[in-house]
């Protein structure tokens, strides 16, 4: 583990080293805006502009000290449930974003994934943007089980199950993120049942809801494999890190989708036209939103129960009469001599 942990640690520096481009590009577009140097997003006010950049600068600070917390000593005496939190977050927005920044460069859609963009943006700013992306990405895949094993190496091992056979009912986070996977596959293939406006559906679109589904499907499929009885095959450190992406996953951008999503459906803006009905789409945000929070929950409460199990039948050895060893004289009765 020695190898290992030397790895996470490098990553982790790696992690927070390649989010520095992306906080000063937001930087420089906040104070490039307010001074008139720069132009104002497409699609934009310069207030809405302001608050989207500024909680997105808020969010690249976060991923920067969450990747020298998963290195540095002080980084241990951070509450675990907060670090957990972050990470958990953090892993399920990275996660989407891989996968489409290299799906959109082979199909030659050139998003960023970034909800910021600009028509005007530079080559070498969107280069830039998308290695932020990617290198953190990476770096926290390698720096959360080498932070996570050298504070709480249980953890990372399958509990101890008692009894044979299923659990009985599948949880229900595991059917909801079923059904919202394959709500959202169905769009990506081309589905129109729920769709407002067929000819808003760019290949960004399809890309980025392709992966969601997948990692909704992913984490239904790895919840369903923990709590069989007997446990599935496949490696507990495996089912529990797709559990966990794929909650985060749902989690973090439905999450950050759905107030967007609740303005358009109130306030109506004329120059926005989602693909989706908005009150479809409303509904499945607000359903990946719980059922990512579901999912998490039943592995947190699933790990506790299940490491307190004692297998039948096995009882703690008594110890051996009289194995103790003899005293040395003048220490009997716990007194110590001279």
């Amino acid at each position: 583990m020695e190898r290992w942990d030397r790895i996470g640690r490098a990553a982790a520096y790696g992690a927070a080293a390649a989010l520095v481009p992306y906080l000063v590009i937001k930087v420089s577009w906040v104070v490039g805006s307010l001074l008139g140097l720069l132009p104002v997003g497409r699609g934009f006010s310069l207030g809405e502009w302001l608050v989207l950049n500024t909680i997105t600068i808020g969010m690249a600070a976060a991923g920067i000290t969450l990747g020298l917390a998963l290195v540095r000593p002080w980084g241990m005496r951070i509450p675990g449930r907060l670090v957990g939190f972050v990470a958990w977050v953090g892993s399920g927005f990275l996660v989407s974003i891989l996968p489409f920044v290299v799906v959109s460069a082979l199909v030659g859609s050139g998003g960023s994934g970034d909800s910021g963009g600009d028509a005007a943006l530079p080559g070498w700013e969107a280069v830039l943007l998308e290695c932020s992306f990617v290198g953190t990405g990476i770096g926290l895949a390698l720096a959360l089980p080498a932070y996570l094993w050298r504070r709480r190496p249980p953890a990372l091992r399958r509990p101890v199950r008692s009894g044979t056979g299923t659990s009985g009912t599948p949880p229900w986070p595991a059917v909801a993120a079923a059904v919202t996977g394959l709500a959202w596959s169905y769009w990506a293939v081309g589905g129109t049942l729920g769709i407002a406006h067929r000819d808003e559906r760019p290949a960004d679109w399809h890309v980025l809801v392709g992966v969601s589904a997948c990692w909704a499907l992913a984490a239904s499929a790895a919840v369903l494999a923990l709590v069989r009885r007997p446990a599935a095959r496949l490696p507990y450190p495996l089912l529990l890190a797709v559990a966990w992406l794929g909650s985060g996953s749902m989690f973090a951008w439905s999450g950050w989708r759905l107030p967007a999503t609740v303005y358009v459906a109130l306030a109506h803006p004329s120059d926005v036209a989602y693909p989706e009905s908005v009150w479809v789409a409303l509904a499945l945000h607000a359903t990946a939103v719980l059922t990512g929070a579901g999912i998490m929950r039943t592995l947190i409460r699933g790990a506790g129960r299940e490491r307190r199990l004692v297998p039948a039948g096995h009882q703690p050895p008594a110890a051996p009469p009289d194995t103790a060893p003899p005293l040395e004289p003048g220490k009997a009765d716990g007194m110590v001599g001279p």
